[in-house]
Formats: structure tokens, C-alpha cells, sequence
């Protein structure tokens, strides 16, 4: 994981964002809300209330006002290898979230301390080979029964895929196929893996936003995430 890279980009990492996804007529924070209200609702249907929650990735804290949200009696704890976007998300959030400097191989807690851990589009700017070591991490540092949420983009989508190749901050990126990382979720031990296609509709055709909870199979989604269980 390349801290320099995340470094240049921390400062104008909203402005960049909102410019790259201007042609589905929402704002970074559409997409920021969905996905934590997403892991409420899943946990909700597991009867589980999460304590202690891990923000892999979590940058400028962009969804900490979500957690506390939906789930406002969780701790969160934002793990970043970007000290310069950690600086800005602690200067914007120090009192509802810990912000925790990440090497890019450990993360920094022990055996059985987070029952979610939560990347909200991160392992496309991990090289692929470090995949599975990271999520066998996840692993290590949930309580047992603790569940893994994985947010991705879609490289089946024409818009994401465009949109990802014309942002600046995703130069390096390399999109991985919903398969794909169900498999390395399954290799790094986890159990009850799944996935679901989201983000089907944009802004102006916000109408038809009720059907997208029965679209969930279809491989066309903007984004899906993949949900596993240690």
C-alpha cells in the first residue's frame, strides 16, 4: 500500500471524488451513507449490535458520521496508511472515532477485537497479491462470529469502470470481479460468504430506487459488496 500516493491525494480527496462521480447526479456522501446503512440492515437481520468497529481504510473519516448514525453505540476505529488524511479525519472527528496509523501488512490490534471490520472500496489500490493476507488480518482481529463487509467497485459496470479510469486518485487501481474476492474470503478462512450488486439507478432515475433490493443478483451494479462471517 503506497502511503505517498494517499498522502498527495488527502487534501482534495472530496473535491476529486465529487467531480468523478458528477454523472450520477449525487454527492460523495450518497455513496459514504449507503454503504454503512447497508451493514446496519445486515447486522440487524444477524441480531448482532457491534461494539467495536474497524474502518480499514477509512481516509479523511469520510463515513464516521454514518457509523455514528446507524450505529451509534459502536466504537469506530479508522485505520489509514495516509498519516496526512488521518491528521485531517482526527481534526474533523477526534471525539467519536479513534484514528490509528496502519504499516500497510499488521493491523495494530490484537486476536478478537473488532466484530465488524469495514473497507468501503480500498483493496482495489492493494495489489492483488496482498489480498489474501490482509483479509486473513481481518480475520485475526475479529471476535468469533464477527463479520467482514467488503465494498467494491463493479468492473462489469461501463460508467464505474470509466469513472475509475478517469479519476486521479485511481491511477493505480486495478478493479477486482465480485467472484474474485469471495474466493480470497473464502481462502483467508472466513465462512456464510456472500455478495450483493448495489447502485443501479443514478440520481435522475431515483424513482426506481425501490427495485434495487430485488437487483442485488444482477451483475450490473455500480458497486456490490461482499459479506462473510469468521
Amino acid at each position: 500500500m503506497n502511503r505517498e500516493e494517499f498522502d498527495r491525494f488527502a487534501l482534495e480527496y472530496e473535491t476529486l471524488h465529487a467531480a468523478n462521480i458528477r454523472m450520477s447526479g449525487e454527492s460523495p456522501a450518497y455513496f459514504a451513507e449507503y454503504k454503512v446503512r447497508d451493514v446496519a440492515i445486515s447486522l440487524a437481520g444477524l441480531d448482532r449490535q457491534p461494539r467495536n468497529v474497524l474502518d480499514f481504510g477509512a481516509g479523511i473519516g469520510t463515513s464516521v458520521q454514518y457509523f455514528k448514525k446507524y450505529l451509534p453505540e459502536a466504537r469506530l476505529t479508522c485505520l489509514d496508511v495516509s498519516r496526512k488524511s488521518l491528521q485531517i479525519g482526527r481534526g474533523r472527528f477526534a471525539d467519536v472515532a479513534d484514528f490509528v496509523s496502519f504499516d500497510g501488512q499488521t493491523i495494530p490490534y490484537s486476536d478478537n477485537t473488532f466484530d465488524v471490520c469495514f473497507a468501503a472500496c480500498v483493496f482495489h489500490h492493494i495489489p492483488a497479491q496482498e489480498h489474501l493476507a490482509l483479509l486473513r488480518e481481518f480475520r485475526r482481529v475479529l471476535t468469533p462470529g464477527g463479520a467482514a463487509f467488503v465494498f467494491e467497485h463493479n468492473p462489469y459496470n461501463p460508467l464505474t469502470a470509466r469513472a475509475v479510469r478517469d479519476c486521479a486518485f485511481d491511477e493505480n487501481a486495478v478493479l477486482i470481479r465480485a467472484a474474485d474476492l469471495r474466493s480470497t474470503l473464502r481462502a483467508a478462512g472466513f465462512a456464510a460468504v456472500r455478495s450483493a450488486y448495489r447502485i443501479f439507478f443514478p440520481r435522475a432515475l431515483r424513482m426506481l430506487r425501490p427495485i434495487e433490493p430485488f437487483l442485488t443478483w444482477c451483475p450490473m451494479g455500480a458497486q456490490y459488496y461482499v459479506q462473510a462471517t469468521r
